[in-house]
């Protein structure tokens, strides 16, 4: 679904690196759209004072440090997302009725926060749309 090219920023060969890395690619006859949201990450910024990417959609971080790893993930999830045409959403459930067990058989639950004094919850789940439309349908509230 989604292409995420790291680069070592430093090497001196850098911009060759990534050069040859499109070539294979786009020899591997990949879908366009593939190739066209590559999530390109320059990773050791740490080692360069002030680094700020010049090239345009590239991610700066530093795995050592943690720096930009956030933003990565952040960008990794929005372009995952959207080729696969899922969303994220919360919905409100009631704990005694089956909502909660077919959001586990139809969707991925990321978190759940239990009300217990209204016997509730809030759960955040990754869904298609075509699923999120069935649940719409079975629970109308």
């Amino acid at each position: 679904d989604l292409i995420v090219h790291v680069r070592d920023i430093t090497h001196p060969e850098t911009i060759l690196q990534k050069a040859t890395v499109l070539s294979v690619l786009r020899n591997l006859n990949l879908p366009s759209h593939l190739l066209d949201s590559v999530v390109e990450v320059h990773n050791k910024v740490d080692l360069i004072e002030r680094y700020k990417p010049t090239e345009e959609n590239a991610l700066a971080v530093s795995a050592l440090h943690g720096h930009g790893l956030e933003e990565l993930k952040q960008e990794i999830e929005k372009k995952i997302l959207t080729a696969t045409g899922k969303k994220i959403l919360t919905v409100n459930i009631n704990l005694e009725g089956p909502q909660l067990s077919w959001l586990y058989k139809e969707a991925t639950v990321q978190e759940m926060e239990v009300m217990p004094e209204d016997g509730t919850a809030r759960v955040k789940v990754i869904i298609s749309s075509s699923a999120f439309g069935r649940y719409k349908n079975l629970f109308p509230n």
